[in-house]
């Protein structure tokens, strides 16, 4: 059954400026007809403020004047206009005062193996705020150091599934590509002219070194051995 959104404050307002029976305005607002009369014998409802339906889209003035014309004529209630309240808007998650300390390192924790989620997402999905996680990623949060990765399902300040979905999110996004672009660049700059997988940079470098050091013992060597030949001669 389709009622206003507030049934009561309509009936109210109905009683005291039209003409339509008790029953008419009953069967539009979803009450008993012994209520709108108790409503208007200010028996009911007195501390209620009464609500124009028409100001509200939920009535036409046309219709309540055919409706008083004829009693046996039922309001009709105009669904376009009316906005649904029936959703819940989302509150900010709860995290128990038992358990709040345990978001920095929740936070640390995030930062450290997932660092594809995006700042909103972690607060999010901890129930914390943007300037604490630029404070545990800058490392000035007050009590840095007793913070340490840990896992915030584990600490209890999310379910599996909601970390889970939120990492997924993250790797479909924009933002996660470019960090990966970026990783191969630097990867290909660290690794030229060195064989990848094989032979680590520093590896090469001491390599080089050794060689040198070689060339420059064995050109000492000759340089004595053309020297004794001189002095035979």
């Amino acid at each position: 059954m389709n009622i206003p959104l507030m049934p009561q404050a309509t009936a109210v307002w109905l009683v005291e400026n039209t003409s339509l029976s008790f029953q008419q305005v009953g069967d539009f607002c979803g009450l008993h007809v012994l209520e709108v009369q108790g409503i208007a014998d200010e028996e009911v409802a007195t501390g209620i403020k009464g609500k124009n339906p028409i100001a509200s889209g939920e009535l036409t003035i046309e219709n309540i004047k055919e409706c008083e014309k004829n009693n046996k004529k039922p309001l009709i209630l105009d669904k376009s206009n009316i906005t649904s309240t029936s959703k819940k808007k989302k509150s900010p998650r709860y995290t128990p005062l038992s358990r709040r300390q345990d978001r920095p390192n929740a936070i640390s924790w995030v930062l450290k193996f997932h660092p594809e989620m995006s700042d909103g997402q972690i607060s999010k999905l901890i129930g914390t705020t943007k300037f604490t996680i630029n404070q545990i990623r800058d490392r000035t949060h007050w009590n840095i150091s007793n913070v340490s990765p840990k896992d915030p399902v584990m600490l209890g300040l999310c379910k599996q599934n909601d970390l889970s979905e939120a990492i997924s999110k993250a790797r479909r996004s924009s933002r996660w590509k470019e960090m990966q672009d970026k990783t191969e660049i630097n990867k290909d700059s660290n690794d030229s002219g060195i064989k990848y997988g094989l032979v680590k940079k520093e590896d090469h470098i001491e390599n080089n070194q050794s060689d040198l050091e070689n060339e420059n013992i064995n050109s000492l060597f000759n340089d004595i051995a053309n020297t004794k030949e001189k002095q035979t001669d």
